[in-house]
């Protein structure tokens, strides 16, 4: 098929990956490959590229444009298209036997160039565009109002170095040349990996060489929850959502390349960048990746030595050492020239990398108190791993740390160079790992569409530990289980069942119902042995820890336990479970399927995180396990990972599995445990609510929830018993319940949902700055009628999330309020609010500011505006409604007796679009502030305004910062009218 026929047949599918998420990257990068290899003219792409249109009208245009250029014009589209799109939208795609090879002309100008080597350029500009800026601003080629247009906020990275490319070109070849001696200059002081390698001595090289092969070798399989099939990491390795906030507070978009470079660095004189996600996010294999492409020279290539670092296996290590053994012995040892390679690393820092992988999963917490500079001075591991990553020890080499958020505290931040959040999986990403995992489509296919129709199962595979557990038990899931899996209790169980079905002597693998009585003993053993790790924070036993436990080979061969090659200890075999979250469920087991544990032991693990401890007699669990263990040395127990073995307790003690534990526990010990979790959760919620402070006069009573807060709801949808979700929530008696930055995702989402419904007056919730996404918005639902205001910033919703919100809001009677700044909207979604307009009378505030909304979508908006009188803020900085936006806004609000509120900040208004704004001035009768900074509008559009004050004298504000005006006009207009204000 010639590639004008696939991409007639493909247009729809075409049209949705270019446009998939509601982002115009993936059709910028394609018109980028275009314009440098001429398919495009410049004409042609200002024909395209229209900001003032949707997205989906942008890309049919450039389908049309290409289509009528041709078969090769076509085939450079496909290939560029395959080039950019990433693996998980290309499936079912296809692109053409043979797609043509991207090449392009050496121009002979420099304005010329830009379009040429315009990809590359959009590349190397985007760290770097304050620079390029300065250099233009500095040549006169540039003013500080080009800059500011540049730079504006609603732009990403890669758009701001587009707008700046633009305009170089238009300004001409002077600039165009300034530009490209800027490149070139940058280019010429950075560090060139060939030269560098010229004065490199034959021993580095050697040694770059074996570490390389070293660490290859190490992240070529997936290490991670994977020891009962290996896979290779190019195989299964799928992206995570990547997330860096920036010094204004803007949440910005990461890929792998750019987790160690500039992009969000908040402390230039730090070292230390911080990877931080919840258990089971992804934070390893991340890791692993980076490691593999380091070492094949496909990233980092800056880099010229990498050197891994397990904290778990750190743990183990309780010899004195120096910086050059730690290198040396737990990396890769040089065969030659072992002085000679180490002061290269001394003398060279910024050529060197360090990772350490789960920080959280160090014994001893960080601690700034005790410095040591001198690299070749023998100190505990504790003390040389704090000084490395505060920077006394090594200053200038990056280092690059994974934790649980929670884990890290304000004395180690002081030293991070920028924390960077991995958020898990996309629901795209979700999609492809399934495909990746299973080998066949149709099973694939199946797995995809039981989550998609269980969207409480969508929400936790989010999390790649749960994804991995239902494309692994994929046969359980879609065999007919009594009981759908709900709750992260209820997959752990699956994975239980699985593993022990594959090892079941039973023909096919068949388990009795009394499977979990069948493996009690081995259950207890390795539960006896997870809680004893936990409680010393141990994460690798020896085969000696096995036994003491009772543990025998056929236990192990069950897969729960993986082998451990930890290369500081080489005299003996160590285990580690698959996965920590795995290490908190059979600890969960002990403690609830042990019949000799003290009766406090359920109590005491849930009050752990309210004490701080230290020493064997404060042991938390101390008296769940048998006396006759041997002690360990003094430690502070972990509270992540206790909470974690607290919420499987809770999901474990739930009348959803009270037949499978009837023969395991008896019905009384059970119905003991059952009221001490109860009786913790509700102290629990109780210790947060007698903490709310009495209101400010004039302002609503508000609870700013903590992340344990979140955790105890966990806890409760867990146990998934309605009364104990009601009875809790009926001594919570707030206006307004505030959980930002308390890594919300889809899985909180719905345990929240399951309990806020119950809360006897409508709040309003604030879940700005988390990860709800589309996922966690449709969770949100059963909890939406007791909802007045809905805060949602910041959260990677697109139109999809918010049609299904509106939906349901819609007949909600309290519902009333809504926040969506900084989300992934476009004008797709402002049909469903123009409904909720027209539909609900007593909406009162709308605020949509930094989306895709254009001109098309406000005009959609208006018609919705037009019917409603109940709205009094509306709220839209940072979009491109331009004037014909403004226009239709003015129209639809000029009859409104409610409105109090606008702002169309950044939206590219003119001076006839202030005209028309203007005439809704003059109409109002209730508006008092009107927000227009950072537009186009010039003197005409201003005076327009003036002449409308003049007839209204209820307005109190006028905002017009940032326009088309010289401070002299500024001044002289606004002693013209005092309530304008620039």
């Amino acid at each position: 098929m010639t590639a004008h026929q696939l991409i007639l047949k493909q247009r729809a599918e075409l049209l949705a990956v270019l446009c998939g998420g509601g982002s115009a990257e993936p059709l910028d990068c394609v018109l980028d490959l275009l314009l440098a290899c001429e398919v495009l003219v410049w004409e042609d792409y200002l024909s395209i590229r229209v900001v003032e249109k949707p997205l989906l009208s942008n890309v049919r245009q450039l389908l049309d444009v290409v289509y009528d250029k041709g078969e090769d014009a076509c085939s450079l589209l496909l290939a560029a298209m395959n080039q950019v799109l990433p693996e998980e939208q290309k499936a079912g795609l296809c692109f053409g036997k043979e797609c043509a090879v991207l090449g392009k002309n050496r121009p002979d100008t420099a304005t010329l160039t830009l379009l040429a080597d315009r990809p590359v350029l959009v590349r190397k500009l985007r760290d770097n565009i304050d620079g390029a800026l300065n250099a233009l601003l500095t040549t006169g080629c540039f003013t500080i109002k080009d800059c500011d247009a540049v730079q504006l906020p609603v732009y990403t990275p890669s758009q701001q170095v587009r707008r700046l490319l633009d305009q170089v070109r238009f300004k001409g070849e002077t600039a165009a040349k300034t530009l490209l001696q800027y490149l070139e200059q940058t280019e010429t002081t950075r560090p060139n990996p060939e030269d560098k390698e010229n004065h490199l001595s034959a021993n580095c090289l050697l040694y770059q060489k074996k570490l390389r092969s070293s660490v290859a070798a190490q992240s070529h399989s997936l290490s991670t929850y994977g020891g009962t099939g290996r896979f290779s990491l190019d195989d299964i390795y799928t992206d995570g959502l990547l997330e860096v906030m920036d010094g204004s507070g803007e949440t910005l978009t990461l890929g792998l390349e750019d987790v160690v470079g500039p992009l969000g660095t908040l402390n230039e004189d730090a070292d230390t960048v911080l990877v931080s996600g919840e258990a089971g996010s992804g934070k390893s294999t991340l890791l692993q990746r980076l490691h593999l492409l380091w070492a094949r020279e496909a990233l980092l290539t800056n880099t010229f030595l990498l050197f891994p670092f397990s904290c778990r296996k750190l743990n183990s290590e309780h010899r004195e050492l120096s910086l050059k053994e730690l290198l040396f012995l737990h990396c890769c040892w040089p065969d030659r020239g072992q002085d000679e390679v180490f002061q290269f690393i001394l003398d060279h820092p910024n050529l060197a990398l360090f990772t350490f992988d789960g920080l959280d999963e160090f014994k001893q917490g960080f601690t700034d108190e005790e410095r040591h500079c001198c690299p070749t001075k023998q100190v505990p591991i504790p003390i040389l791993l704090f000084n490395l990553l505060q920077g006394t020890l090594m200053k200038g080499v990056m280092k690059v740390a994974t934790s649980r958020p929670q884990a890290v505290g304000s004395s180690l931040k002081h030293y991070l160079r920028k924390e960077v959040l991995l958020k898990g999986f996309s629901p795209g990403g979700i999609d492809c790992y399934v495909k990746k995992h299973h080998s066949d489509p149709a099973m694939a296919r199946r797995v995809i569409e039981s989550l998609q129709a269980n969207t409480v199962l969508l929400s936790l595979c989010h999390i790649p530990v749960f994804c991995w557990i239902v494309t692994k038990c994929h046969q359980e899931l879609l065999g007919g289980q009594d009981v759908i899996p709900q709750t992260i209790t209820d997959v752990y169980l699956l994975v239980l069942q699985h593993f022990f079905q594959r090892k079941s002597p039973q023909p096919q693998g068949v388990l009795g119902k009394a499977w979990l009585e069948e493996h009690l003993d081995t259950v207890l053993k390795l539960g006896q042995l997870a809680l004893e790790g936990l409680e010393a924070s141990c994460y690798v036993f020896s085969g000696y820890e096995l036994q003491r436990n009772g543990l025998t080979e056929q236990d192990v061969s069950l897969g729960f336990l993986i082998y451990c090659n930890d290369l500081s200890v080489t005299d003996c075999k160590r285990y580690e479970f698959l996965h920590i979250t795995l290490q908190c469920f059979f600890a969960a087991l002990y403690v609830v399927l042990n019949r000799n544990s003290d009766r406090s032991a359920v109590s005491r693990l849930f009050q752990a995180q309210y004490r701080q401890l230290s020493g064997l007699s404060q042991r938390c669990l101390g008296h769940c396990i048998d006396s006759s263990v041997e002690e360990v040395e003094s430690h502070v127990t972990e509270t992540p990972n206790l909470q974690i073995t607290a919420q499987f307790v809770s999901g474990l003690l739930s009348q959803r599995h009270h037949n499978l534990l009837l023969e395991c526990c008896p019905i009384a010990v059970r119905e003991r445990k059952v009221k001490q979790v109860v009786k913790s959760l509700s102290k629990g919620m109780q210790r947060h609510f007698k903490s709310i402070p009495r209101p400010v006069e004039g302002e609503k009573k508000s609870m700013h929830a903590m992340p344990s807060f979140v955790w105890l709801i966990k806890c409760i949808y867990e146990m998934q018993d309605n009364s104990i979700a009601r009875d809790t929530m009926a001594k919570l008696d707030v206006e307004h319940l505030k959980l930002t930055y308390c890594n919300i995702g889809p899985v909180e989402c719905t345990a929240l949902a399951y309990v806020l419904k119950y809360l006897r007056n409508p709040v309003g919730l604030q879940l700005d700055n988390n990860s709800v996404g589309d996922v966690g918005a449709e969770q949100l639902l059963p909890c939406l009628h007791i909802c007045h205001s809905l805060y949602l910033r910041n959260n990677n919703i697109s139109d999809e999330g918010i049609r299904k919100l509106l939906e349901n809001g819609m007949k909600c009677e309290s519902f009333q309020k809504i926040a969506l700044f900084n989300n992934n909207l476009t004008d797709a979604c402002t049909q469903h609010f123009a409904l909720l307009l027209k539909s609900k009378q007593n909406f009162l505030s709308l605020r949509l500011g930094n989306n895709n909304i254009t001109s098309q979508g406000a005009e959609q908006l208006a018609e919705g505006l037009s019917y409603n009188q109940s709205l009094q803020f509306l709220g839209l900085w940072g979009n491109k409604i331009g004037d014909r936006g403004a226009e239709a806004l003015a129209a639809a609000l000029k009859n409104s007796t409610t409105l109090i509120w606008l702002s169309l900040v950044d939206n590219g208004v003119g001076s006839a679009g202030a005209c028309a704004l203007a005439k809704l001035i003059s109409q109002s009768k209730t508006l008092e502030q009107l927000w227009l900074n950072k537009n186009c509008i010039s003197r005409e559009g201003v005076e327009c305004l003036i002449e409308a004050l003049k007839i209204n004298s209820s307005v109190k504000e006028v905002w017009l910062r940032g326009n088309n005006l010289s401070p002299e006009e500024e001044e002289e207009l606004s002693k013209q009218e005092s309530r304008l204000t620039f």
